[in-house]
């Protein structure tokens, strides 16, 4: 159906609203390849002039022959010859040329793909945890990333495309003009239909980016549980490959039917443009032949008019396709900026507090609310906390009670919408958000399983520290890992994962005991460990639990857990509901309080 006039008019302003991304993506390219790009803008100089050369060298080539045939002297053969010889000299300029700039292209494609790369990474990494919540975050990264890498060099290739045909086309002009004045408006008007099929359609597929960006995600999500290892048992034991095969298939049906239809309908314009285009170039052909046949031309000039026009028509339908690209270009290059132009919301103070090297009073929440965005109600309700320097507290509680909350806003990951979090009597608002996260280790529910080394695994708790292999093996010791990295093939030096080659895998709760030495490794004042024993089995669990009190000696230290196995260990044992703490006490006080957690202790020890 043909667009509304509102509807056209509206999606012209948004692309001139982009216009200003042009020079921001060309700073970006020399930022990444300056050199390489000027380098790349002279080739293309020589290359848009060597066409001119050639016609002219046609023509002269032509009048040689006549005479040659006509004359039959050597001076007329020579001089022929000689201008097939410079023909030929300017055709492997050309090759050359050629090869150069694709060689130089090539590179300066890597440099610049890497550098946005690179960009796109350090801006996730800023970012704060709150963004990704939201599922218009994730379209922004997913455009970003799908189509900001090769846009600004395709931006590029196609100013290059322009620069080049543009001077041609500009010597073309100047040949066709002593023949009429009218035949480089002919040249002009033949291109004009096409013109309009590439700016509607260039508008029509950014249009449709946009509106099935979601559809896309979908597709690469049930791809992945389709072919990734992750999935892979469940997959399997539930029978589900028809289920989400049949999914991706919907999904990919909805995207081939629309682009399939907007293929077809962009085909049939092109069809109709280039039909009047011929109409037109097939005019001005007749009018120069009816000269030629009136001897009004000699064949040198027939020769230099036909292949002046054909290529100045090409070049025309050239630019107008670049043109198309470059708006297309340019409208998704807004994807890529408006990523780039996201910032954190949590900042450092412009006069921050110092932190702690080392706690002497403790943590301490006061009053805390909380509520994550789009969620029925807060997580956490007039929150009151506080944990002593240098001891174990324990949270238990339900799930949903707002247990891992607390560590988020501890990390500040978030800040809460009310109350206060202190570290030490400083409200960490007033810490450097770097300060801060330095004072505290976090084992968390879930956590990273590095597809590296096993020494790697251990030390990315704090890669900067330069740590030595005994601190490493202490670590892996006082987590109960070393005996599992005994008996991989290389120890330390094992790789772990499937991924990038023929490495070992681990179990569920041996990928836990590695992630404990992480934790470990990195001696910060506060440690806080969501759900440690949760892999464990009861042995390994007792353990683990006489070797952590004597490494936690001197660390405040904050485990999460539903074990309460684990919780009897803590100092102070705090249980948590509906958002708030509402039982606090040893596991002896709260067992003869006859509470939640005497209520769950007692169903625990009776079992099913």
């Amino acid at each position: 159906m043909a667009e509304g006039p509102t509807v056209l008019r509206r999606q012209i302003r948004k692309a001139v609203a982009h216009l200003p991304y042009v020079p921001r993506a060309l700073v970006l390219v020399l930022r990444a390849a300056g050199r390489w790009t000027s380098l790349w803008a002279a080739l293309l100089v020589l290359q848009g002039m060597l066409p001119v050369a050639t016609v002219y060298l046609t023509r002269s080539l032509v009048n040689h022959l006549v005479a040659a045939l006509n004359l039959r002297d050597w001076p007329s053969v020579r001089a022929s010859l000689e201008v097939m010889a410079l023909m030929g000299a300017v055709l492997l300029a050309g090759e050359l040329l050629r090869a150069a700039t694709g060689w130089v292209r090539a590179t300066q494609a890597e440099l610049v793909q890497d550098y946005i790369t690179a960009e796109i990474h350090k801006k996730s990494a800023t970012l704060d945890l709150s963004y990704y919540d939201l599922s218009e975050y994730y379209d922004r990264l997913e455009l970003a990333r799908s189509e900001a890498q090769r846009r600004p060099v395709a931006l590029l290739e196609g100013l290059g495309a322009m620069l080049q045909n543009g001077i041609t086309l500009a010597a073309m002009g100047a040949v066709l003009l002593p023949f009429g004045w009218w035949l480089p408006v002919a040249l002009l008007l033949s291109t004009l239909p096409a013109f309009s099929v590439v700016s509607r359609f260039a508008l029509r597929q950014h249009q449709w980016h946009l509106s099935h960006k979601r559809d896309q995600r979908l597709a690469r999500y049930y791809d992945w549980i389709l072919s990734h290892r992750d999935p892979a048992a469940e997959l399997r034991l539930f029978d589900l490959g028809a289920h989400f095969q049949g999914a991706y298939q919907g999904v990919r049906r909805r995207v081939r039917r629309d682009l399939i239809a907007l293929a077809r309908n962009e085909s049939g314009a092109q069809l109709g443009a280039g039909a009047a285009g011929l109409v037109i170039s097939g005019g001005a052909m007749a009018w120069m032949a009816w000269r030629a046949t009136q001897g009004r031309a000699t064949p040198g000039d027939l020769a230099l008019l036909y292949q002046a026009f054909q290529q100045g028509l090409r070049l025309m339908r050239g630019l107008l396709e670049n043109v198309g690209h470059l708006y297309s270009d340019i409208l998704f290059l807004g994807n890529l900026f408006t990523f780039l132009e996201l910032e954190p919301r949590l900042h450092s103070p412009a006069d921050p507090e110092p932190a702690p090297v080392s706690l002497h009073k403790g943590i301490v929440f006061r009053g805390v609310t909380f509520q994550y965005a789009g969620a029925a109600g807060p997580a956490l309700q007039q929150f009151d906390l506080s944990v002593p320097a240098g001891q174990m507290a324990a949270i238990v509680g339900s799930n949903g009670s707002g247990k891992s909350t607390l560590i988020k806003l501890l990390c500040r990951f978030y800040d809460p919408d009310d109350g206060s979090i202190e570290v030490d009597g400083v409200n960490v608002r007033r810490m450097r958000l770097e300060d801060l996260r330095r004072l505290i280790t976090v084992l968390f529910q879930e956590p990273m399983r590095y597809h590296a080394t096993v020494g790697e695994n251990i030390t990315m708790s704090d890669v900067g520290a330069g740590l030595r292999a005994t601190e490493i093996e202490a670590a892996a010791i006082a987590s109960g890992a070393a005996q599992t990295i005994a008996r991989l093939p290389r120890g330390y030096e094992t790789e772990l994962g499937k991924i990038f080659g023929a490495g070992a895998e681990l179990s569920v709760g041996e990928w836990q005991r590695l992630a404990l030495a992480r934790a470990y490794v990195r001696r910060s004042p506060i440690l806080v460990l969501d759900e440690p024993t949760s892999a464990m089995d009861p042995w390994a669990e007792v353990k683990w639990l006489e070797r952590f009190r004597a490494l936690a000696v001197g660390r405040t230290v904050l485990v999460i857990t539903h074990r309460f196995s684990t919780a009897r260990s803590a100092d102070c044992i705090h249980v948590m509901a509906e958002g708030r703490i509402v039982e606090s006490g040893s596991h002896q006080e709260l067992v003869e309080r006859g509470g939640r957690y005497a209520e769950a202790w007692r169903a625990q020890q009776r079992g099913p």
